[in-house]
């Protein structure tokens, strides 16, 4: 779990209801299905008819990574491509074809099939910069989703305050509970706005840097295996991999073995 973003929910969320009760009000007046649904469910059409349904569809299963950290381990990615290094300086790149049925990541299984079916170093990275460039066209539309997400939702948090107002305008011989009714009216504003800047404008940040982490180990991948295409000493290929990461540059845990 992402020990940040289970944080800062409880830091938002927390202080704002804390501040309604402590000025006298209680958690029952800002909950209101209806205004819910106006505010919901009109961001979700809204979302609909801006973005194609795969888009959406992808978007909702990348949510999770907002609340979890990333599966990609870029250390252990470096473990794994000094590991092959080795296997190929020793034996061969042709050996490696007996692992690539053991190899999880797509990304890392492809690369490692062309090298081992002899495509040339500059073919490799061409072909495997084409499917990153398109990778990476899809995956910035998720964190896209979000923003407009985020920008539609005040908006219909207005209209669903206006939708209330009319209802309490249409009452004005009950002034006593005119009142009330214009408070109801306003929570619609507070959903609008509470979600796109609570929820959906902070959760397309955290995405973008979950998927700017995503393509840099991918990136990193690329040039482990067309440089041990091009035969290139592992602890040179550790080094070169290492400069990919921000920090924590120690040495990879990888085992001895003897190069020829």
């Amino acid at each position: 779990m992402d020990k940040a973003t289970l944080v800062g929910i409880v830091l938002a969320v927390g202080g704002i209801f804390l501040g309604l009760v402590i000025e006298g009000g209680n958690v029952g007046q800002v909950i209101q299905p209806t205004a819910a649904m106006i505010v919901f469910g009109g961001t979700l059409g809204a979302v609909l008819i801006q973005f194609p349904m795969g888009v959406v569809l992808s978007a909702f299963r990348r949510l999770a990574n907002v609340f979890l950290e990333g599966g990609g381990n870029a250390r252990s990615t470096i473990e794994m491509l000094v590991k092959y290094a080795n296997q190929a300086r020793r034996d061969g790149i042709v050996s490696l074809d007996a692992d690539l049925p053991n190899v999880r990541d797509p990304f890392l299984r492809r690369s490692l099939m062309l090298a081992v079916d002899g495509t040339e170093p500059q073919e490799l990275r061409k072909i495997m910069e084409l499917e990153l460039d398109n990778q990476e066209e899809q995956d910035e539309k998720i964190p896209q989703l979000f923003e407009a997400a985020g920008g539609f939702s005040p908006t219909i948090g207005i209209i669903g305050a206006v939708l209330g107002l009319i209802q309490v305008m249409q009452h004005l011989d009950k002034i006593d509970e005119v009142g009330k009714g214009i408070a109801v009216a306003f929570v619609a504003t507070i959903y609008g706005v509470g979600a796109a800047n609570l929820f959906l404008l902070p959760a397309a940040g955290k995405l973008k840097i979950r998927i700017r982490a995503e393509q840099i180990i991918r990136e990193m991948t690329l040039e482990g295996v067309i440089s041990i295409l091009e035969g290139m000493n592992p602890r040179m290929l550790e080094e070169k991999l290492l400069g990919f990461l921000v920090s924590d540059k120690e040495p990879v845990a990888v085992p001895e073995t003897t190069s020829v």
